[in-house]
């Protein structure tokens, strides 16, 4: 699963020719959780709070990004690097 970005201990990662509706995964030490790319809601799973709220600043920050991310990754492309949040 190709990581996309890595910022406060969060890692963001989309699988290879993943099941629709677009969205990513985000792990947090031991948490994790997916996330709906339109919506910017956890679709499955648990992060802490604060975590959380890193996560969607991150993505509304880079939503487009995401869009065009799952794309490649549906067509098993590499879906590339996406900046940190910082």
């Amino acid at each position: 699963m190709p990581e996309l970005s890595r910022f406060y201990g969060i890692v963001i990662r989309m699988y290879f020719g993943d099941h629709p509706p677009p969205h990513f995964h985000a792990f947090y030490g031991s948490h994790q959780a997916v996330l709906d790319i339109e919506a910017l809601s956890v679709v499955s799973g648990l992060l802490p709070p604060r975590a959380l709220g890193l996560v969607v600043e991150w993505a509304t920050l880079h939503q487009d990004d995401l869009r065009s991310a799952w794309r490649r990754a549906e067509s098993h492309e590499l879906p590339g690097k996406i900046e940190p949040l910082t």
